[in-house]
């Protein structure tokens, strides 16, 4: 297996996309925040103190896929067509599952864009909450859907 960050003597680089095709391409990210069950309570009930966990974490999580070229430093600037952050009560977690979905046409995927919008907003619920529930854990983060470009689809089990 070659890593295509790497040039012939093994330093980093950016990979030249310029002569890949211009396609249609997803990327559905995955994470999660546990947390107490008063925590998840409070934030159901609207009653945290810094006020709507769920609606600023999206926020952050749409914010945040758009800044990725800035977090990691080899990821292309790209065109992104559509960003839909999904935060989701959990009781039997308990927590929030939170499902990030970024679009593009473009020359290269936007995995990157739908792992740092997940875990933005993972990190945004736990600095909402975190004068309540220190304890609160975030993980979880993967991909469960890549597709366009020439690699093809790839869904996780």
């Amino acid at each position: 297996m070659v890593l295509t960050h790497f040039d012939a003597e093994g330093r980093a680089h950016m990979v030249d996309v310029s002569d890949k095709a211009v396609t249609s391409r997803i990327a559905v990210a995955e994470a999660h925040v546990k947390m107490s069950p008063e925590t998840l309570e409070m934030v159901q009930q609207g009653s945290a103190k810094k006020g709507d966990v769920l609606g600023v974490a999206r926020l952050a999580g749409i914010m945040a896929a758009k800044r990725t070229p800035d977090l990691i430093p080899l990821c292309h600037p790209l065109p992104i067509t559509k960003v839909a952050v999904e935060l989701e009560a959990d009781a039997d977690l308990p927590g929030i599952r939170i499902a990030a979905t970024v679009k593009t046409t473009g020359q290269t995927g936007v995995e990157m864009e739908a792992l740092t919008a997940a875990s933005v907003a993972g990190l945004t619920v736990y600095d909402m909450l975190k004068a309540v529930d220190k304890a609160m854990e975030i993980g979880g983060l993967r991909v469960l859907l890549k597709d366009g470009g020439k690699s093809g689809r790839y869904e996780a089990l």
